[in-house]
């Protein structure tokens, strides 16, 4: 076992010679640099069945310019960088003579180790090497958190994570140590300071989002994994979270990975919440998306429809042969200042100028209204706003070895408007209603207009403006705050057992799924763009409506900058410095 050992360790020290001088290229959008991305993968660290450098290869091979490792919190008994099928290998702690520290372990979890030592003195070694092997890519290390009073997030703080020559990830160790739900060691973080949670279930989930709201807002994140899965988070919880963490609980997954399973994104249908039925079968997703993103006027688009930033995203969660490699069938796509900058690539998530794809459906977007992109909040007198698109729709093979459907077209996109009323306050019944009536498809967009579906609304053709981009320019009327985003499929309007007629996914039917099925059902889903409007000058909608709630609950507020929501003025307004659209907390 030791030869073999020292064997891996050589190989890999002659993979990064070789590799020192590779390159990529990162997808770009006509107005900016847009980096794709997983954040939630799994090594043998925590309950995958590939080595830690399997997984980082195969990263690199789909087309990622970034991810982040998430191996489960908790405890766990596997050395993730010596153990794999890939290396026909299984090396536990003991095995190695490698001492766990802290709290004696179960009786039956002996020679386990506490997940805050895993991540502190090897995972993030490993990490460290993968950089050297890959220096044109962004690796993160991350964790999923086992959520007390919930499920799952993925949570990772970049602090000290890129110090040049004393890189470490101390403070995601201490955060797994104080607050995962499975780890019960009481002593090993005592040496450091660590100061153990003792509370317990919803209320200690609260307790650690504060926790990095106040040490780290712009350098950390917190992205509930498959939020629909099993019931265990409500509308009210992504509310309380972004109440006390609003600069770090910024949304959720809107597209759960496990992709390739034979019941798509894996959900149990006795522990889903919103199962649906179709002949006489029953799904949990809709077109791969969890029911919280696909229903129009679902739970997403009840937290929208307050105003909040709360942002979709999508990553694989590969743990074996039985997924999709993180980006062989879902990426996220952020908008970022800088390629291979960790501080650029959290701000660019927190900002909301990110989409979702699937099967490489489209590689580029651009998605404005007035002035402002996605997860920004364009402000405007005017009773009508301008609304450019511009999307790509690659004429190149994607990664699907499944079947023969290699090149997707985009068969049409649906543009969708919400209502925005203000924040709901706590102490307010409708606070845990998780459904909106005010949002709907206002227009479709294809290659040939003139489609009338099911609900009368009849489709107005883009435009192909060259190498595989397509344009659209669109006029809405407005009078009042209102929101705006994007979804769009390769299906067309009633294909059987995916589509109905007026463009909404079918439910995936359990246990029916294939990969062959899962890249012939390709979606995107962008985020919004907020409209504020300006009834008079100076008396913004929005003044009125932060009072609805903020007032009953007795608070001051003021209007402060986070470096994140930026409000556009008019699109004639001469004057282009962005005013912050959130409202703070104040004595």
């Amino acid at each position: 076992m030791r030869l073999q050992y020292v064997f891996l360790q050589i190989s890999l020290f002659c993979f990064i010679i070789l590799n020192s001088c590779s390159t990529g290229e990162s997808s770009k959008s006509q107005d900016g640099l847009y980096v794709s991305g997983d954040f939630h993968q799994h090594t043998t660290y925590s309950g995958g069945e590939y080595s830690f450098g399997h997984v980082m290869e195969a990263s690199k091979k789909y087309g990622l310019d970034w991810w982040s490792n998430s191996d489960h919190g908790g405890t766990r008994e596997l050395w993730g960088k010596a153990s794999g099928v890939d290396l026909g290998t299984r090396v536990t702690w003991e095995s190695a003579g490698i001492k766990p520290f802290g709290s004696p372990q179960e009786s039956e979890d002996v020679g386990f180790m506490w997940r805050w030592q895993s991540l502190k003195y090897y995972n993030f070694e490993d990490i460290l090497i993968w950089r050297r092997v890959f220096p044109d890519k962004l690796i993160l290390q991350a964790f999923e958190w086992n959520v007390p009073g919930h499920e799952h997030a993925n949570v990772s703080i970049i602090a000290n994570q890129f110090d040049a020559g004393k890189e470490n990830c101390d403070p995601l160790a201490q955060f797994e140590y104080m607050f995962d739900d499975e780890d019960n060691d009481t002593t090993g973080g005592l040496e450091f300071g660590w100061k153990k949670s003792s509370l317990e279930g919803k209320e200690k989930a609260l307790e650690a989002a504060k926790w990095l709201q106040t040490n780290y807002p712009m350098q950390a994140y917190a992205i509930p994994s498959h939020p629909d899965k099993s019931g265990e988070y409500l509308i009210s919880d992504f509310r309380d979270f972004n109440n006390v963490a609003p600069d770090v609980f910024f949304g959720f997954d809107g597209m759960p990975g496990h992709q390739k399973n034979p019941t798509r994104g894996s959900y149990d249908l006795d522990e889903a919440p919103y199962p649906a039925e179709m002949n006489n079968k029953k799904g949990a997703t809709f077109g791969g998306a969890g029911p919280f993103a696909s229903r129009i006027g679902g739970v997403w688009d009840a937290l929208l429809s307050e105003g909040r930033k709360w942002w979709i995203s999508a990553s694989s969660d590969y743990h074996a042969d039985d997924d999709f490699y993180p980006g062989e069938f879902q990426k996220t796509y952020t908008g970022v200042a800088g390629k291979n900058d960790p501080q650029a690539l959290i701000d660019g998530m927190r900002s909301g100028n990110t989409y979702i794809v699937t099967g490489d459906l489209i590689t580029g977007l651009n998605f404005k209204v007035g002035k402002a992109m996605m997860g920004q909040t364009f402000e405007t007198e005017k009773n009508n706003v301008k609304i450019e698109i511009e999307i790509l729709d690659p004429d190149i093979q994607n990664f699907n070895t499944y079947s023969d459907y290699t090149n997707p077209e985009l068969d049409h996109i649906d543009l969708i408007a919400g209502e925005v009323s203000g924040y709901i306050s706590p102490s307010n019944p409708e606070y845990s209603k998780d459904n909106v009536s005010t949002t709907r498809v206002i227009a479709r967009f294809d290659a040939t207009g003139g489609i009338e579906d099911a609900n009368g609304l009849v489709s107005r053709k883009w435009t192909d403006s060259g190498n595989s981009w397509k344009k659209i320019s669109y006029q809405f009327g407005v009078s009042g705050n209102m929101y705006f985003r994007l979804r769009g499929t390769n299906l067309s309007l009633n294909s059987p057992e995916e589509l109905d007629g007026a463009g909404n996914p079918l439910p995936d039917i359990a246990e029916e799924n294939t990969p062959a099925r899962a890249f012939s059902d390709l979606w995107f889903y962008s985020n919004p763009v907020f409209v504020e409007y300006v009834s008079e000058k100076g008396n913004s909608a929005s003044e009125k409506q932060k009072s609805i709630s903020d007032i009953q609950q007795g608070k001051k507020w003021y209007r402060g900058n986070t470096h994140t929501h930026a409000t556009f003025s008019d699109e004639n307004d001469t004057n282009d410095v962005p005013m912050i659209a959130r409202w703070h907390e104040g004595n």
